[in-house]
């Protein structure tokens, strides 16, 4: 039970004439010092029904509580400050996490309910880049946290295989291209040539004319077009694997938009019966007022669809292959007018299934201030900086633990780790600078240094010979271990909330927290001291090594044992 259930449960017995539990509970706090308890309950709310100061009534409900759950209840002005018994509390908390292991926190309420993860969606014939990093492994996360409370998470892999630019890569490969140099270094090749017709058709627009008409043969089913289409998108693909393989990262479906071409008619024959439809000036459009949104063009003049087209096609197939309990799209926060558009669009359509697809946005990953464009050639490729990550964590290990086995292995745990934690730690929403010397360092707010703590905790438990018993019981009462205590006894609550707001920095920051809270406890602490508080220690310390095992793999990162 949650210390702030306990404090809530106590008072109700004393109030719950004149207040719920449940008003109770809302009104506790979290005391931001120590010195202040664990839990405080402002007594202002009674003022009015007792008709008496918060002061006083804060002193007579202290009189009043049973106080068998706490070392002691303080009276501070118009503030009750509980403090926990901690060894009731400590060796409730640590039984659970012997009990349950790496199961801490799980729970029913998915159902085993479906999720469709639309994520990562890099487009074909162009290298994945950072850029590419955040849908990745937010989705990737989202997808763990959410199988942790009860779903079923499916990864898609919306691909960019469709659209204007395989017309602008066509003819880019035709001028200036080649078979051998695409087969030798595929994404490479296809990136110059991309590249290279955009800084050509700024002074030469017939290109985009010669672009729009090769994709017009594309979508004929020019058999020269496909072709080339398909082998663009083949060897794109092998390169994609390779990084996803170095991120292990894996998709239930690679379904991209073009996998949609022949189910677009169905969604314009949809609009028609139901009368959505409107014509303005030869396009088609879905007017959207009543959302306070712009009109949807679904349509073209020229009879072309449109990103959204596609889009209802394929969130209608999903509710159809699927029948999702909700449907996330992990997709830049740039794209959210779309999201809302489309959301409007399918509600119009009488789908109030529309009401559980979710656009979960994000900040942009820029370089020296700046967002990276491959259109003009300024991008980093993911591939480069995962390399230089685990080169960096070889380094660093060789020079930590020079006799250390498997330092490849573990080098690339950490390296990639690093990465992946540093794009989770950040608020989904926030944009951040990248520095690879700031994401691969063993010490501060890092991978590494979760993964480290974690490393240094397993290496305790070896050196003690230590095997949890749920037989045992395993009572702290001092203050250094109290801090982590509180913080493993928060863990469901924290899983609970990452997938309520589907925000994987909510399991790094607890982890961080949880790491330095460890390590503080091992500074100060002489755990391995022969005394009667020796195996409890240990039992904290095993419970500290499963939940930053747990927080990490929640994140898609590993927790090697020694580093």
């Amino acid at each position: 039970m949650k210390n702030k259930d306990i404090v809530a449960k106590e008072i109700f017995a004393v109030v719950n004439e004149e207040l719920t539990l449940e008003q109770v509970t809302k009104l506790l706090e979290n005391p931001k010092s120590t010195e202040h308890g664990d839990v405080a309950f402002p007594a202002f709310s009674l003022a009015k029904i007792y008709r008496k100061a918060p002061q006083q009534i804060a002193a007579d409900l202290a009189e009043k509580i049973d106080g068998g759950s706490f070392e002691k209840i303080e009276v501070v002005g118009p503030y009750l400050n509980f403090f926990m018994n901690k060894a009731v509390v400590s060796e409730n908390v640590l039984a659970t996490v012997v009990k349950e292991k790496n199961h801490y926190g799980d729970s029913t309420v998915g159902n085993h309910a479906n999720v469709p993860i639309d994520m990562s969606s890099p487009n074909i014939a162009k290298p994945i880049s950072m850029g590419h990093l955040r849908s990745t492994v937010i989705g990737n996360s989202i997808g763990f946290i959410l199988e942790k409370i009860g779903y079923h998470p499916i990864r898609i892999n919306h691909l960019g295989d469709w659209g204007t630019q395989f017309g602008k890569l066509i003819v880019a490969y035709k001028k200036w291209g080649s078979e051998e140099a695409v087969r030798n270094e595929p994404i490479q090749e296809l990136l110059r040539i991309y590249v290279q017709f955009h800084e050509e058709a700024e002074n030469d627009s017939a290109l985009e004319d010669e672009a729009r008409a090769w994709f017009k043969k594309l979508e004929d089913g020019d058999e020269e077009a496909l072709e080339l289409w398909q082998w663009f998108r083949d060897e794109s693909l092998k390169e994609f694997n390779k990084i996803y393989g170095m991120l292990e990262v894996s998709f239930d479906s690679l379904n991209g938009e073009a996998f949609y071409n022949d189910k677009m008619d169905e969604v314009i024959d949809l609009l028609e019966e139901k009368g959505l439809l409107k014509e303005d000036r030869g396009a088609s459009i879905v007017d959207l007022s009543k959302y306070d949104l712009n009109p949807a063009l679904i349509r073209k003049s020229d009879g072309a669809t449109l990103y959204i087209t596609r889009d209802m096609a394929a969130a209608i197939y999903r509710k159809r292959t699927y029948d999702f309990a909700k449907s996330l799209y992990v997709v830049g926060n740039e794209q959210s007018y779309h999201f809302k558009q489309l959301k409007a669009t399918l509600k119009e359509m009488d789908y109030d299934w529309s009401d559980d697809m979710y656009h979960i946005p994000f900040g942009l990953i820029t370089q020296g201030g700046k967002k990276l464009s491959t259109r003009k050639g300024k991008i980093v490729l993911l591939e480069e900086v995962l390399n230089q990550a685990i080169q960096s964590a070889k380094e660093q290990i060789a020079e930590k633990n020079p006799e250390l086995q498997n330092k490849e292995e573990v080098a690339k745990q950490v390296g990639v780790g690093a990465v992946i934690f540093h794009d989770l730690k950040n608020d989904r929403l926030n944009t951040f600078d990248f520095t690879l010397e700031e994401v691969v360092r063993f010490e501060g707010e890092t991978g590494p240094y979760v993964q480290y703590a974690h490393a240094r905790a397993v290496s305790l438990l070896e050196k003690a010979e230590f095997v949890p018993s749920a037989d045992q019981k395993y009572a702290l009462t001092d203050e250094s271990s109290w801090e982590v205590v509180k913080l493993i006894q928060s863990y469901p609550e924290i899983v609970q909330q990452a997938a309520d707001q589907y925000e994987p920095s909510i399991i790094a920051k607890h982890a961080i927290k949880l790491a330095q809270g460890f390590n503080k406890f091992y500074a100060h602490t002489k755990i391995l001291e022969d005394n009667e508080q020796k195996e409890a220690r240990l039992a904290l310390v095993y419970a500290v090594t499963v939940l930053l095992k747990e927080d990490l793999r929640l994140l898609g990162l590993h927790a090697p044992d020694k580093m």
